[in-house]
């Protein structure tokens, strides 16, 4: 049962996001001052936050359901295609901590619009490259500008949100996230059919670009941001204090594990259907991404439910979901397979919303600084197990990724039951 703790992890007594400054906190704001749900000014901040979420999905990993032909086409094998995504992957992963700290200065929206604009452009530039180690060069500029969306609209969100709705904001901001995924790499799935794989890219980096429009028109103005001068030794400060915390680093390295394990079934999982006995088309193949919806529904639901129930109970609840979805992949049957990864699907965006909200509500300073360690966690495990799984597919075929996808499962369900035995940290002990 949770106690004290627990419930001021879903909102009671978690103070406002501190910035990385090392000045004095600001008083904070009662939670009627807030954006509370149901108003206009909170449905303008999802509408903005979703577009973030569809386009940061949709323009990092629209290239994963062209990797086979990335092989064809530039003779890479599967482990190499991979390094379209694991490049992006990794560099937005390394630059989250300076996008994070940069948004501490200039402000969260003049961030994340910068960095939606300019890997829309960025995805244009891809559709155009002739050259493999250009178009990789360009790729990974592409994650280094995607790094000031993920954690910064996080920060945004946990700053702006009355308490009692940062689960529920949290789960549609990463709904936003699962349709944009879905629907990135089905519509370039079914352009490079018709079209070729430029066409693809290209129609995608214009998507990015109405998507940045969105966010500029519908997110509201910050009510509780206070710009704050660069403080490098402060910045340190908050670094080693969220990896002196036992729940924070649990949390990060769930999220390394959780998307490590996602990613490498659905990068393997288009090999898998295209060769015999299936021989989908890409279109067939990128179809089954409509199992994405089944993500948006989830993170919705599962960040209500930790908003009303122990987050140590809904973790790794979503986690068990996930594992009996890997299992329906590894039956024959097409209809059996695309189940299965319909189930995996929605139990790794509840496990990934109730993740990424905690680690907001448990920091008692720096917020955006400890989003981006999550999310360097995260999108760490997406470049590092994505690629590794090509390994595993060339020297095993689908047995060999999915040995690999159970084994990070389980170190996942493994984390959540340590999770579950972690107190809260002091200070909110002390509120109470």
């Amino acid at each position: 049962m949770p106690g004290e703790g627990e419930r001021s992890e879903s909102g009671a007594g978690a103070e406002p996001h501190a910035l990385l400054a090392g000045s004095v906190e600001a008083e904070p704001a009662p939670p009627a001052a807030r954006i509370a749900a149901g108003t206009p000014a909170f449905r303008r901040l999802n509408a903005g936050l979703f577009a973030a979420g569809f386009a940061t999905f949709a323009l990092l990993y629209s290239v994963q359901p062209l990797l086979p032909l990335f092989a064809d086409e530039f003779g890479t094998g599967a482990a190499g295609a991979s390094l379209a995504l694991s490049l992006s992957t990794g560099t937005l992963a390394v630059a989250l901590l300076v996008a994070s700290s940069l948004s501490e200065v200039t402000g969260r929206k003049p961030v994340m619009l910068a960095a939606l604009f300019s890997s829309a452009i960025l995805t244009l530039a891809v559709a155009l490259a002739d050259d493999w180690s250009v178009l990789l060069a360009l790729r990974a500029a592409t994650g280094l500008a995607l790094s000031g969306l993920p954690a910064v609209a996080m920060a945004f969100l946990v700053d702006e949100v009355d308490r009692p709705a940062v689960g529920r904001a949290m789960g549609l901001y990463i709904g936003g996230s699962a349709i944009g995924g879905m629907s990135g790499r089905l519509l370039v799935a079914l352009l490079a059919d018709h079209f070729g794989w430029r066409v693809a890219l290209g129609v995608t980096g214009a998507v990015g670009l109405v998507a940045a429009v969105l966010l500029w028109r519908f997110l509201p103005p910050a009510r509780h941001f206070v710009a704050r001068r660069p403080d490098v030794p402060a910045l340190a400060r908050s670094l080693l204090a969220h990896l002196g915390d036992r729940g924070l680093v649990l949390l990060f390295a769930e999220g390394f594990l959780l998307m490590g394990a996602f990613v490498t079934l659905y990068n393997y999982l288009g090999f898998r259907l295209l060769a015999p006995p299936y021989g989908l088309g890409h279109g067939a193949v990128g179809a089954i991404f409509t199992t994405y919806l089944f993500g948006t529904v989830a993170s919705a639901w599962m960040g209500t439910l930790s908003d009303r129930f122990s987050r140590r109970r809904v973790l790794p609840a979503s986690i068990a979901v996930m594992a009996a979805g890997l299992g329906l992949t590894m039956l024959a049957d097409l209809a059996a397979i695309v189940a299965g990864v319909a189930l995996f699907t929605f139990g790794f965006f509840g496990a990934h919303s109730v993740a990424s909200g905690w680690v907001g509500l448990r920091a008692e300073t720096a917020k955006a600084q400890a989003s981006s360690l999550y999310l360097l966690a995260y999108y760490a495990g997406s470049s590092l197990a994505g690629t590794a799984g090509g390994l595993l597919w060339t020297a095993g075929g689908w047995t060999g990724v999915a040995g690999f996808v159970a084994a990070l499962t389980a170190m996942a369900i493994g984390v959540s039951w340590l999770l579950a035995r972690t107190p809260p940290p002091a200070w909110m002990r002390r509120a109470g």
